[in-house]
C-alpha cells in the first residue's frame, strides 16, 4: 500500500469500511486506529451528551458496520451503545439517537445481541418524544420478533418478552403503552404471538385509564379476520347435499306443477341448511383464548357503569361485553336492566343496542330475565303510534332475541305481535310473518292454528326444551333410512335371481343393435323409503338409528342419504294430513343465524323507504352527465363576428314572431309541402357532413 492512499484511509472511513470487509486482517491497525478515536469521542461525550456531534455519530457507524470482522475487539462495543442510550436518552441529540439506534439495530442484523435485552431497552426508548424514532422502533420490534421466531417458536424470548410487556402496558407514559400493545396487536395478526398468554396480556389493555389503549384494545377484540373470512369461503361443501342431486331426485319423472313447487320448497330449505353450516368468519379465536370471561365480563361491566368516557367508546364495552356473554353462555343479570334504560326510539345507535340486547341472549339465561327486556322493547317499539320503521327493527329485535332463548317468548305476547301480520305498512307485516315463520320451525304450538301452516314431519317433531335441558342423543337422527335401504336391496337381490332367465332370452331378442328405453325410477325409489320410515312409529325409528349408529363406521355417501332424509322431513307433508297448503314466503337471508348477529338482522327492511326531497334531488344531479358534448358547435370562420338575423330569429320572444312571414305559412303548409322541406333539410345536412 502506497504511503499516499495510507494518510487518505484514517479521514475516509467509507473506503477504508470496504477495504476492511474484504481483508480484515490486513487494517486492523487502522481500525484500531479508529477504535481508540471512537473512545476519546465517547470520554468526551459523557460530560456534555446534550451536544450533537457528527464525528462521534459517523465513528459508531463505522464501527457498527465492521464490527463482525474483529468479534474480539468489539466484544464490549454494543453493551456500551445500550448503556450510552439507557443513561442519557431523554437529553440526547435527536440524529445522534436515531444514528445510536440504527447502529444497534445492525448489530442484531448481524447477531452480535441478545434480541431480549436489545427489546426491552427499545421498549424503554418508546418514551422519547421523536415521533420518527417511535416508528424506526416499532417496525424493528416487530421484524425482529418475526425473524427470531421464523424457523421455530422461541418459546424462553417469548416469555420474557411477553412479561416485560405486560409491565409496558402500565407504563406511566401513554405512547409508551400504546405502541407496545399496537405491537402485540400486530404479532397476533400475523400469526406469531397467536397464543392465550398474549390475548391474557391484551384484555388488561381494556381497563387502561388511557382511552386510546382502551379503544385499540377494544378494537382488537371487536375486529375481523379476513384471512379467516378467506378460508371460509374456499372450504368444500361436500358433505351437504347440492342443488343437482335435488334436481336430479324431483325432475325425473313428469312436470307437473305440485312437483314444480315442491322442488322450490326443497331448495329453500338446502339454502337454509347450508348457511346454518357455514363457519362463522368473524376473528373470535381472541375471545376464545380468554382464561376466565366471566370475571373479565364482571370487570368490563362495572368499569362501563362507572366510565365518564365518550359514548363511542361505552357502545365498544357494551358490544364485547354482549359477545362475551353470547359466546361464552356467561351468566351476567346486571347487564340486561343496564341495556334496558337505553331501549327507547329516539335513543342514539339504538339498532345498535338492541343488536348487543339479542347478542347477549342465550338458552342458559333464566326466562324471566329476558321476558323484560322483551316487555320492553314491545312497549316502547312495537306500537301504532310509531313509525312503520321502529315498529319493524323492534319486531326484528324480539325475533332474534327469542330465537335465542325461545322460553323469554309468552303466548300473549306473542299472539299480539302475529297481529301485525296484516298491518297496513308492508315493512311490519313482514316482520310479523317473519316472526310465525320462526316459531312455526321452534314451537307451533304456541301460536294459533291459522297461523301454523301445513304440519310437516320436522314441525311435528320440534319443540322447546325446558329451562337447562339438554337434547343429547345417542344415535345419529336419520339413520334408519339406511336400513330400510338395505332390507330393500336385499328384496331386489332375490328378485334379479328370478329374473335372470328372462333378461337373458330378451337380450338374444335384441341383438339387432337397436336402443333399449330405460325408464328410470330413482324418485319413486326414494319415495318408497320416504313413505316406509314415515309409516313406522317414533320408537322403532330410534331403535334402528340406535342399531344402524353403533353397528358400523359410516361412509360419506351414507351421511349424504342421511342428510338428504332430514331435508325431506321439512318439506314431506305431516302423516295424515294434505299436501296442499299456502305458505309464506320468507326472505332466506333472514335464516342465516350463527354465533354473532349483524347489524342487518335488526335494521332489515323488506321495502325500501320513501326518500325526502333533498335525497331525490342530489341523486338526481348525480346522474345528469355534461350535456356539453351533445350541444351543435358553433362553425365560424371567425369566433368574434357578430350573429346573422336568422340566429336572432330564434332567440327573439314568440309574440314578436308570430306575425312573421315565416311563422305564418309554416302553420298553412300541406302536408306535401311537409314533406319537401324535411326533404331539402336532410339533403342540405348531408352535404354539410361530406364536406
Amino acid at each position: 500500500m502506497s504511503g499516499r492512499q495510507g494518510n487518505k484511509l484514517p479521514s475516509n472511513l467509507p473506503q477504508l469500511q470496504n477495504l476492511i470487509k474484504r481483508d480484515p486482517t490486513s487494517y486492523t491497525e487502522e481500525f484500531l486506529q479508529q477504535y481508540h478515536h471512537y473512545q476519546s469521542h465517547v470520554e468526551i461525550f459523557t460530560f456534555q451528551p446534550d451536544k450533537p456531534s457528527k464525528e462521534l455519530a459517523d465513528l459508531v457507524m463505522f464501527l457498527a458496520q465492521v464490527a463482525h470482522c474483529y468479534p474480539e475487539h468489539m466484544a464490549s462495543f454494543p453493551q456500551q451503545l445500550k448503556e450510552l442510550l439507557s443513561y442519557h436518552h431523554t437529553v440526547l441529540d435527536v440524529d445522534l439517537r436515531m444514528t445510536f439506534c440504527k447502529a444497534l439495530i445492525l448489530l442484531r442484523n448481524k447477531n452480535l445481541i441478545n434480541p431480549t435485552s436489545l427489546l426491552e431497552l427499545f421498549f424503554q426508548l418508546l418514551r422519547c418524544h421523536d415521533k420518527l424514532l417511535r416508528k424506526t422502533l416499532y417496525t424493528h420490534i416487530v421484524s425482529d420478533i418475526k425473524n427470531v421466531n421464523a424457523k421455530h417458536k422461541n418459546n424462553k424470548v417469548n416469555t420474557t418478552l411477553q412479561n416485560f410487556m405486560y409491565t409496558m402496558l402500565r407504563d406511566s407514559n401513554p405512547t409508551a403503552a400504546k405502541i407496545s400493545l399496537d405491537v402485540m396487536i400486530e404479532l397476533y395478526k400475523r400469526n406469531i404471538w397467536n397464543d392465550a398468554k398474549t390475548v391474557n396480556v391484551i384484555t388488561t389493555a381494556c381497563f387502561s385509564k388511557v382511552t386510546k389503549v382502551l379503544v385499540a384494545a377494544l378494537k382488537f377484540f371487536l375486529g375481523k379476520d379476513e384471512d379467516e373470512k378467506q378460508d371460509s369461503d374456499s372450504e368444500s361443501e361436500d358433505d351437504l347435499p347440492t342443488a343437482r342431486d335435488l334436481m336430479m331426485r324431483y325432475a325425473t319423472n313428469k312436470k307437473t306443477t305440485k312437483r314444480k313447487k315442491k322442488l322450490e320448497k326443497a331448495m329453500k330449505v338446502l339454502k337454509k341448511q347450508k348457511k346454518k353450516s357455514k363457519p362463522e368468519v368473524f376473528n373470535f379465536s381472541a375471545i376464545h383464548l380468554i382464561h376466565d370471561p366471566q370475571d373479565f365480563a364482571e370487570k368490563l361491566l362495572k368499569q362501563l357503569e362507572s366510565s365518564k368516557e365518550r359514548f363511542e367508546v361505552k357502545m365498544m364495552l357494551m358490544d364485547l361485553i354482549s359477545r362475551l356473554v353470547g359466546i361464552h353462555e356467561l351468566f351476567l343479570f346486571n347487564f340486561y336492566p343496564f341495556v334496558q334504560r337505553f331501549l327507547q326510539p329516539h335513543q342514539r345507535e339504538v339498532t345498535k343496542i338492541l343488536l348487543f340486547a339479542a347478542q347477549a341472549s342465550h338458552q342458559l339465561v333464566p326466562p324471566e330475565v329476558i321476558q323484560s327486556v322483551l316487555m320492553t322493547i314491545a312497549n316502547n317499539f312495537v306500537t301504532d303510534k310509531n313509525s312503520g320503521e321502529v315498529m319493524t327493527v323492534g319486531i326484528n329485535a324480539i325475533k332474534e332475541i327469542t330465537a335465542r332463548c325461545p322460553l323469554a317468548m309468552t303466548e300473549d305476547l306473542l299472539q299480539d305481535l302475529v297481529q301485525y301480520k296484516s298491518h297496513k305498512n308492508k315493512n311490519v307485516m313482514m316482520s310479523a310473518r317473519c316472526l310465525i315463520h320462526l316459531f312455526r320451525s321452534l314451537n307451533p304450538e304456541m301460536l294459533q292454528k291459522k297461523f301454523r301452516g301445513k304440519p310437516t314431519e320436522a314441525s311435528l317433531e320440534a319443540r322447546i326444551h325446558e329451562y337447562g335441558e339438554l337434547d343429547a342423543k345417542d344415535y345419529i337422527p336419520g339413520a334408519e333410512v339406511l336400513d330400510v335401504e338395505s332390507q330393500k336391496e336385499k328384496q331386489g337381490t332375490q328378485e334379479e335371481d328370478g329374473w335372470e332367465s328372462a333378461s337373458l332370452s330378451e337380450e338374444e331378442d335384441n341383438e339387432d343393435g337397436e336402443w333399449i328405453d330405460v325408464h328410470h325410477s330413482s324418485d319413486e325409489e326414494q319415495k318408497e323409503v320416504a313413505e316406509k320410515v314415515k309409516s313406522m312409529p317414533i320408537d322403532e325409528r330410534k331403535a334402528k338409528a340406535a342399531a344402524v349408529s353403533t353397528s358400523r363406521l359410516l361412509t360419506q355417501e351414507e351421511f349424504h342419504k342421511i342428510r338428504l332424509a332430514q331435508l325431506s322431513k321439512e318439506v314431506n307433508s305431516a302423516p295424515g294430513k294434505a299436501a296442499k297448503r299456502k305458505y309464506i314466503d320468507v326472505d332466506e337471508e333472514e335464516e342465516g343465524r350463527g354465533e354473532l348477529l349483524s347489524l342487518r338482522d335488526i335494521e332489515h327492511l323488506h321495502k325500501k323507504p320513501k326518500s325526502d326531497k333533498e335525497t331525490r334531488l342530489a341523486t338526481a344531479k348525480a346522474g345528469k352527465t355534461d350535456r356539453r358534448e351533445f350541444v351543435k358547435k358553433k362553425t365560424r370562420i371567425n369566433p368574434f363576428a357578430s350573429s346573422s338575423n336568422k340566429e336572432k330569429q330564434k332567440h327573439k320572444n314568440f309574440m314578436m314572431m308570430r306575425y312573421s312571414h315565416s311563422v305564418r305559412t309554416k302553420t298553412k303548409r300541406s302536408f306535401r309541402e311537409k314533406q319537401l322541406a324535411l326533404r331539402d333539410a336532410l339533403l342540405k345536412k348531408r352535404k354539410r357532413l361530406l364536406k
